[in-house]
């Protein structure tokens, strides 16, 4: 497990899901090789393209995988807020995927997973600064199709507030993380508090680099930036 938690530090993810997949064969039912295991499907199937239907159809297979493992996380350990998490990643890479609007027992499986792996609190604060994260992105996705559109059909709790106050709680529990700092600009963007979205980037902009997406984070920002100086004006 050691090992694999070393390549996924490097990036490394094919590399860390047959580290950890071994430690599997070795070991059988342990919950935290099931969420690392799903935590690794999610990170190779994000690299994956999805440009023809049979691409999109190979992604959405390894997202469903993550999701597999991520289950079986759950059902070892349901006290613990990391599987939680994780299965909460997967289920909404599925309906990314999908379309929201197109996935709404995703979306619901999203929003439940991540407000009961705040309830449990566990995990650190990395995990707990996750789960606001989802909860906060989540709440922000479903608010893309107007309340009176998405309430018939169980999409009615997305709240932009809420959204906001997910992501300044994921940011207080985890600052400099790019992804967070973004997240938290889009929705103060969405609710036109363009001095607070300025503040976020400029942030985000002096924050290191410990992701490996951080660098198409940062582009996006900068695209963003262009926009809120433009309402600022």
């Amino acid at each position: 497990m050691q090992e694999g938690d070393n390549y996924y530090k490097k990036f490394n993810h094919r590399s860390a899901l047959e580290t950890y997949s071994k430690a599997d064969s070795l070991y059988q039912g342990n919950w935290v090789l099931m969420w690392k295991i799903s935590r690794a499907y999610v990170d190779l199937a994000e690299k994956m393209s999805q440009d023809t239907e049979e691409e999109e159809d190979s992604k959405k297979l390894e997202f469903e995988k993550a999701l597999i493992y991520a289950d079986s996380s759950v059902k070892l350990a349901p006290g613990e807020a990391d599987a939680y998490v994780t299965r909460a990643i997967a289920s909404g890479k599925i309906a990314l995927l999908e379309g929201i609007f197109s996935a709404i027992g995703s979306v619901n499986d999203v929003r439940d997973d991540s407000e009961h792996a705040i309830e449990l609190g566990n995990g650190g604060s990395y995990t707990q600064a996750l789960a606001h994260y989802i909860l906060g992105r989540a709440h922000y996705k479903v608010c893309e199709k107007p309340y009176l559109l998405r309430l018939p059909i169980g999409l009615g709790w997305g709240d932009m507030e809420d959204s906001i106050r997910e992501l300044e709680m994921a940011v207080k529990l985890r600052p400099n993380f790019r992804m967070f700092y973004l997240a938290l600009a889009k929705s103060y963007f969405e609710e036109s508090e363009y001095e607070k979205a300025k503040e976020t980037l400029t942030q985000l902009e002096s924050a290191p680099f410990v992701d490996e997406d951080d660098d198409q984070v940062l582009d996006e920002a900068k695209e963003l930036i262009i926009k809120v100086d433009e309402e600022l004006e």
